[in-house]
């Protein structure tokens, strides 16, 4: 099944720097610029009969910006014969006031001087099972200790950005144990 990914902030939150990387690590070259250094042009030939061409949108603030990147998805999508979601996983760097859904699978053992400590969260992320560490403290800590005693899901809110390979929810807030 393709999936088309249309949700104009998730497609915002991607930094044409990632994606310049990605293109040139893929053999893709840039061989030129639009509009005032806007945009930029880049080919990718991949046998004798095919040529493909991305518009790499380079300013955020563009009206535009969304649909120029879910358009390089597409592309992408045919080029690398991968569906867009997995293509996307690997752009979002940084994905602000994101709220997660999951099991805490393990609380690290708490700081000494303060009630707070790292849990690492099972949630789904871009449609695929993601391990989540963030750090909670106080009365969020002894929720998420709870929520894992009883294997109940939780939910918060955070900033999601991507270290490493790794997701880790920054600043994360509103931690709820959802009923079941």
């Amino acid at each position: 099944m393709k999936v088309t990914i249309k949700d104009s902030q998730i497609l915002k939150t991607v930094n044409p720097d990632v994606l310049k990387a990605h293109l040139l690590a893929n053999g893709w070259h840039e061989t030129g610029r639009i509009y005032n250094n806007a945009g930029a042009i880049w080919r990718l030939k991949k046998d004798a009969a095919d040529e493909y061409e991305i518009l790499l949108p380079l300013q955020h603030n563009l009206g535009d910006y969304a649909e120029r990147i879910s358009d390089i998805l597409k592309t992408l999508e045919i080029v690398e014969n991968r569906d867009q979601v997995d293509i996307l996983s690997e752009f979002i760097t940084n994905y602000p006031n994101f709220t997660v859904q999951g099991v805490v699978m393990q609380i690290a053992t708490p700081q000494i001087d303060k009630l707070s400590g790292e849990i690492t969260l099972v949630c789904t992320v871009f449609d695929k099972l993601q391990e989540i560490k963030t750090e909670l403290v106080d009365y969020d800590y002894i929720l998420a200790i709870k929520a894992y005693q009883e294997r109940l899901p939780i939910r918060c809110t955070g900033d999601l950005v991507i270290v490493d390979n790794r997701f880790i929810l920054k600043n994360p807030e509103n931690l709820q144990i959802d009923k079941i």
